[in-house]
């Protein structure tokens, strides 16, 4: 049994975290810590001990596991307090301010003989998974390309918001999703083109952001807007013999968004027919092909199952230390025009 406490109880840990280890028999959420744990607006849940108590928390030997869902400039300090504490922690995103505080904890924990990692849930998304089982597939034949978009329409934030913050830009807050799967699947990039933007100016949120990651002759393209009133696909594979589209996005967020959650619901974020990618090729014997690639199955809890694994029976990661490091080296470098 992995038992575990989280720091913070807030959205974080209800929406994307709680909904997911609640179904499996093998965790236990034991204790929630909150500086305010009566001023929630989520409801308690039977069986869970909120507190205010953190260093009790902290101190409990049935508690395995740390999971930080805080903001991101307490995360380093929470997570080296963990391990303090013999505790492995996972780490919501963006992982650390830094890379140099990714380095650090990564080092410390490996000091401690135990494991820190970052929730890269997005590499258990939908439409990411489909487009690897597509990459993986060969009916592409060599990659040449690759499109990936972030996109929503949502003009009143950024026109709302009159200060800049890299901790809470755009770049910051879903480059670090778009990153990491495309490292997951290429490793570190021989180099980066960035356009990162304050769309309303100097002084004002970063709303937009063109990430542009070259391997070889393959260039992968990461690019998110606050201004597009119309989506562009998720993703978008070109390779020397077809093209695989992906219009939509993985369903998870937008069922965690209704309340309606794994436990109870077996087509829980499960993409519908016309969801389905479009996959055009021609084959070997030049005959062209389109057809429709059935999505696979998102599950953001297989973070928490890798790391299981990884704690009881010593596997890799899944995510590996130097896939976050060059994730935060992307951010921090990418951020630096903005002001």
């Amino acid at each position: 049994m992995l038992t575990i406490g989280y720091i913070g109880n807030g959205k974080s840990t209800n929406r994307y975290h709680l909904p997911f280890v609640l179904t499996r028999d093998h965790m236990k959420v034991k204790t929630i810590y909150s500086r305010h744990p009566e001023k929630s607006e989520w409801e308690r849940i039977p069986g869970i001990e909120y507190t205010d108590q953190l260093e009790r928390m902290m101190s409990d030997p049935d508690i395995r596991l740390i999971v930080v869902c805080t903001h991101t400039d307490t995360h380093y300090d929470y997570a080296k307090m963990a391990l303090d504490h013999g505790k492995h922690v996972l780490v919501e995103k963006p992982f650390m301010m830094t890379h140099e505080e990714a380095v650090s904890i990564f080092n410390y924990a490996r000091e401690k003989n135990l494991l820190v990692q970052c929730y890269q849930n997005r590499r258990y998304d939908s439409d990411f998974l489909t487009a690897q089982k597509v990459l993986q597939s060969g009916k592409l034949g060599e990659l040449l390309e690759v499109e990936m978009h972030f996109d929503y329409f949502r003009p009143e934030i950024p026109e709302s918001t009159t200060h800049f913050s890299y901790l809470s830009s755009y770049l910051y807050g879903h480059g670090c999703h778009t990153i990491d799967q495309v490292v997951s699947w290429f490793g570190k990039p021989e180099r980066v083109h960035c356009d990162v933007r304050q769309l309303l100016g100097q002084g004002r949120m970063n709303d937009y952001f063109d990430l542009d990651l070259y391997y070889g002759a393959l260039k992968v393209s990461i690019k998110s807007s606050f201004f597009r009133l119309k989506e562009r696909p998720s993703f978008v594979l070109y390779g020397k013999k077809g093209v695989f589209v992906k219009q939509t996005k993985d369903r998870q967020e937008e069922h965690l968004k209704l309340f309606y959650l794994p436990e109870g619901h077996d087509d829980f974020g499960v993409d519908l027919p016309e969801h389905y990618g479009t996959l055009t090729y021609v084959d070997e014997e030049g005959v062209y092909h389109e057809e429709k690639v059935v999505s696979e199955r998102g599950d953001y809890g297989r973070v928490y199952e890798d790391l299981y694994n990884a704690i009881f029976y010593g596997s890799p990661k899944m995510i590996r230390d130097e896939e976050t490091l060059w994730n935060m080296e992307m951010l921090e470098a990418a951020i630096q025009g903005c002001k």
